[in-house]
């Protein structure tokens, strides 16, 4: 899915490709949370997941049905704080935020019901 320059374990830049901003660090993450106007779309996945790959090419066609919205993945072995602090226990998540705040939950592969999600919230 990704190129392999993004597959790196760490880059500082948060990189945008496919329609996603990759995160790496809890800063970027929490920066991103903090913009208002916009709905956020965080895919929490792992690379040995595989119904993550599943739903992933589904979720990339989204991304671009849904433009205003912002997607974006959290790798949750490369920033465990994050999917610690939002309690991830599965993969894939969609954790869906708007100013901020989380406003949808979507725990597994089901892009019927992440689309549904996203058009309740766009």
């Amino acid at each position: 899915m990704f190129p392999r320059f993004l597959q790196a374990r760490r880059f500082q830049i948060l990189h945008r490709f496919n329609g996603f901003f990759r995160h790496n660090s809890k800063a970027d993450f929490d920066s991103a949370r903090a913009e208002t106007g916009t709905l956020m779309v965080v895919d929490f996945f792992a690379t040995w997941c595989g119904p993550c790959k599943a739903i992933a090419p589904q979720v990339v066609k989204m991304s671009s049905t849904y433009p205003s919205a912002r997607f974006f993945k959290i790798d949750v072995d490369e920033v465990p704080e994050v999917a610690q602090e939002l309690s991830i226990r599965a993969m894939p998540t969609f954790v869906l935020f708007k100013d901020g705040q989380e406003v949808a939950t979507v725990v597994g592969a089901n892009p019927t019901a992440l689309e549904a999600a996203i058009k309740q919230h766009v």
